[in-house]
């Protein structure tokens, strides 16, 4: 399903929500109430190209491979969903996952773009690429992520094994993905921050392993805007 809207995953009373939106179309298919387990929340202004959800129903009426084009007959044009299929009656779109990859955008142009201001984050500073490639290796690997969540993060387990992680670029766009077993709230937002700060030389590429075993939120960047960041893919 992709997001394209500046709402949040999260159901919550009296606000737009893709969860609530979701489960309203569904509710119209199948005339009971249900809820969605989804992979992972995504704030509002962050997408997802690659969310996973389920839920349970005993009142399909239709063949499951029609269920996609159902919900989505019934949904903004903002939410789609890209395919639905049956799975055992105990698996949870959260708990059964195994690796996440996320994505996150900087236009590193001058002037930025009017059009793709909500999907991408403008910065018009010259970056040093190199630097920030060497930097990003340093995440690879079973590390205590502490330095990188938002505080009051209620999570108490900050340990994560990052599996993969790149920059590449295109265009005037530097892309940065990492792909991992789960990840903390914000903590992909901040890494990004963390290298912008590598390619701008107030941090050196060496010094991550350092600021990693630290802790220490306030020594790694900045926590990044929201409307670069996309779930790219769930793995199960």
């Amino acid at each position: 399903m992709t997001e394209k809207i500046s709402i949040g995953w999260q159901k919550q009373p009296n606000k737009l929500n893709i969860q609530g939106t979701i489960e309203e179309a569904i509710k119209e298919i199948v005339k009971e109430e249900v809820e969605l387990n989804a992979s992972g929340r995504t704030d509002a202004g962050v997408h997802a190209i690659g969310q996973v959800a389920n839920f349970k129903t005993n009142n399909v009426s239709i063949p499951i491979e029609k269920m996609a084009l159902a919900i989505n007959s019934r949904l903004k044009k903002s939410i789609v969903i890209k395919k639905a299929e049956e799975v055992d009656e105990n698996f949870h779109a959260r708990y059964a996952c195994k690796k996440k990859t996320y994505r996150y955008i900087i236009d590193n142009s001058e002037n930025g773009t009017a059009i793709y201001r909500n999907l991408k984050y403008n910065f018009n500073q010259k970056l040093d690429i190199e630097a920030m490639k060497q930097a990003i290796k340093y995440f690879i690997g079973e590390h205590d992520f502490k330095a990188f969540r938002a505080s009051g993060t209620s999570s108490k387990n900050s340990v994560r094994t990052i599996y993969n992680a790149e920059i590449s670029v295109q265009n005037q766009d530097i892309i940065i993905e990492l792909m991992g077993n789960g990840f903390l709230y914000n903590m992909v937002r901040i890494i990004s921050g963390t290298l912008l700060d590598v390619g701008l030389g107030k941090i050196a590429p060496e010094t991550i392993p350092e600021i990693i075993k630290s802790a220490d939120r306030s020594k790694a960047g900045k926590t990044l805007p929201p409307q670069g960041l996309y779930l790219v893919s769930v793995e199960y």
